[in-house]
């Protein structure tokens, strides 16, 4: 997976918006105004994606490309690298759930807005 795979797979999930709200270089895609995920497009072979933290714990010891959460809270965040060790299936299975984990976390004010 590539950088514009990454992009296109995350703007397929529902209420997803993109933007730059750091710098020119990370895209960030949110869903209710939460961030779930985070790439750099300079460094484009990686995101950061949230996760539960027993789970973020197994993918690390499963996977060297799973690494804690670089400058994020590392204990709900990954840093995912995407070098082709990974699956195409593995990676979406991340990125489906860091974006399951911020939209069942939202208020159920913003939840019922985004659900109608």
């Amino acid at each position: 997976m590539n950088t514009e795979e990454l992009r296109e797979y995350c703007l397929q999930k529902p209420f997803t918006e993109e933007g730059m709200p750091f710098d020119k270089d990370v895209l960030v895609f949110k869903v209710g105004g939460k961030i779930f995920l985070l790439t750099s497009l300079e460094q484009g072979n990686r995101f950061n994606a949230k996760c539960d933290p027993e789970r973020a714990i197994e993918l690390r010891e499963q996977f060297s490309e799973v690494q804690p959460g670089y400058h994020m809270n590392k204990e709900h965040w990954n840093t995912v690298f995407m070098d082709g060790s990974l699956t195409r299936k593995q990676l979406c299975e991340i990125i489906d759930h860091s974006y399951e984990l911020i939209l069942n976390s939202l208020p159920k004010k913003i939840k019922a807005e985004l659900l109608g």
